[in-house]
């Protein structure tokens, strides 16, 4: 499923087109996975767990549908599929590192909350 891109008269916010095209059960993680490079769907399978192969393919299909990632596939016999980061997508890598150390602050805090 294709995220919605809104039109002007609709007025959304930059901020939740950017949430949108990567809210998803499995878009962080396979974004995450494509952050270290080319990937095949069984390495997605392999890294990121108990991913359903359906649910992974939709998700890597709308990824795609919202210029996130690129789709080769290889004339071989049998066919071989990678997926890649496209160049707007890559500078997503630093933002999440920067909300993956935030998350870390987030949970020290709780954790900290929690024993006293």
């Amino acid at each position: 499923m294709k995220t919605k891109k809104p039109t002007i008269e609709e007025k959304v916010c930059t901020l939740e087109i950017a949430v949108n095209a990567i809210s998803g059960k499995w878009k962080i993680p396979i974004f995450w996975q494509l952050s270290q490079g080319k990937k095949r769907p069984s390495e997605f399978v392999k890294g990121i767990g108990q991913v359903d192969r359906r649910v992974l393919s939709e998700q890597l299909k709308e990824m795609e549908a919202d210029g996130l990632l690129k789709r080769e596939v290889f004339n071989e016999l049998p066919p071989r599929v990678e997926y890649s980061l496209t160049d707007i997508a890559k500078p997503l890598v630093d933002i999440l590192w920067a909300l993956n150390d935030w998350g870390k602050l987030l949970l020290d805090e709780q954790q900290k909350e929690d024993n006293e």
